[in-house]
C-alpha cells in the first residue's frame, strides 16, 4: 500500500558475514525494510563452508544460510530479524563454456517464523581456474582475473588435482606476493593451482550479485499471497506449450508462470502476454 511503513520499521537486524556483505545487503534492508542491521561480531561463517574446499557446504544453499542465521542470532538476542547470503559457482547448464553465479539472500523474522528469500542468477562472473607450473603463467591467469582488484587464491596440486591440504594462500594484496606464493607451491607440490577468490570482499562482481539478490528479497517482500496475505508470494517455475501461432501445437516456449506461497501452498498459473509462438519454435511446422 502506498504510504505505508516499511515492514520492519526501526527493528534491529543481524547479518551473517565476515566478508563484507553488509556493503551490499544493508543499505537496502535499511531503506526498503526499515531494518536497522548490524554484522554478527566475531561469526566464523567459514565454517558453513568455504570455496576453497577446506570445508564442504553441508545441505543446500538455504539450509547453510538458515545455519548461519541461526548462529547470528545466539551471538544478537535483540535482533528480531537474521539475514544471510550463500552463493554457488559451477558450468552453466544450457550455455557451453559458461560459468554461472547464483546467490540467495535469506531473511528470517525470530518473531513470526517468516522466511523470505531472495535470488539471482548472472553469467557476469570472472569464476575460473587454472594449473600452473611457472609463476608467469599464474600472474596472466590472475591479470584475466582483474587481480588485485578481483583476489585470487594459490593451493597446492596433488595427483593434477586443487590439494588446500598442502598450500593454501588466500590473502594475497599484490604482484609480489602473489610471485612468492605461486614460487612456495610450485617448489612444494610441483605445480600451482590458482583460481579466482569468490569471496565477496575479494570480487567485486558476485558483491553486485548479491546486491541484486537482496533486491529480489525486496520485492517479493512486497508480493502478497492472494490466499493468506503472506508476504513473498513469488513465481516458483514455468510451463511449457506456447500455441504455435499457424497450427496450435503446443511448443517449448512458456505458456504460463506458476506462482506459489511458502505460507499456505496455495499456487496459481499466470499466463504470459503472448497468446502464440513463432512458427520457427514448432515442431510440426518447423521439424
Amino acid at each position: 500500500m502506498a504510504g505505508a511503513p516499511p515492514p520492519w520499521n526501526g527493528e534491529k537486524a543481524v547479518l551473517a558475514t565476515m566478508h563484507g556483505k553488509e556493503r551490499a545487503i544493508a543499505p537496502l534492508a535499511a531503506r526498503f525494510l526499515g531494518l536497522e542491521v548490524g554484522v554478527a561480531e566475531g561469526l566464523d561463517t567459514d565454517r558453513f563452508g568455504t570455496f576453497s574446499r577446506e570445508i564442504e557446504r553441508a545441505g543446500t544453499p538455504r539450509e547453510a544460510a538458515r545455519a548461519k542465521i541461526a548462529a547470528a542470532f545466539r551471538l544478537a538476542p535483540e535482533a528480531r530479524v537474521g539475514i544471510a547470503s550463500e552463493g554457488s559457482f559451477g558450468p552453466h547448464p544450457q550455455l557451453p563454456f559458461a560459468a554461472l553465479n547464483r546467490e540467495l539472500v535469506l531473511l528470517r523474522d525470530r518473531k513470526t517464523g517468516l522466511e523470505l528469500v531472495g535470488h539471482h542468477a548472472t553469467i557476469a562472473t570472472n569464476f575460473a581456474h587454472a594449473l600452473v607450473t611457472d609463476a608467469a603463467a599464474g600472474l596472466a591467469f590472475a591479470a584475466k582475473a582483474g587481480f588485485p582488484a578481483h583476489g585470487v587464491i594459490v593451493m597446492g596440486v596433488l595427483d593434477g588435482q586443487p590439494a588446500p591440504q598442502l598450500a593454501l594462500f588466500k590473502s594475497i594484496g599484490t604482484e609480489a606476493e602473489l610471485v612468492a606464493v605461486l614460487g612456495r607451491a610450485i617448489a612444494m607440490t610441483g605445480a600451482a593451482h590458482i583460481e579466482t577468490d569468490m569471496r565477496a570482499h575479494r570480487n567485486p562482481r558476485r558483491m553486485r550479485a548479491i546486491r541484486r539478490a537482496m533486491l529480489d528479497l525486496v520485492r517479493r517482500s512486497r508480493s502478497r499471497c492472494p490466499q493468506c496475505a503472506r508476504p513473498g508470494f513469488a513465481m516458483t517455475g514455468r510451463v511449457q506449450g506456447l500455441p504455435c501461432a499457424w497450427c496450435a501445437s503446443p511448443t517449448h516456449l512458456t505458456r504460463a508462470e506458476v506462482w506459489a506461497c511458502e505460507g499456505c501452498a496455495h499456487s496459481e498459473e499466470r499466463p504470459v502476454q503472448a497468446t502464440s509462438a513463432d512458427p520457427v519454435h514448432c515442431e510440426e511446422c518447423n521439424p
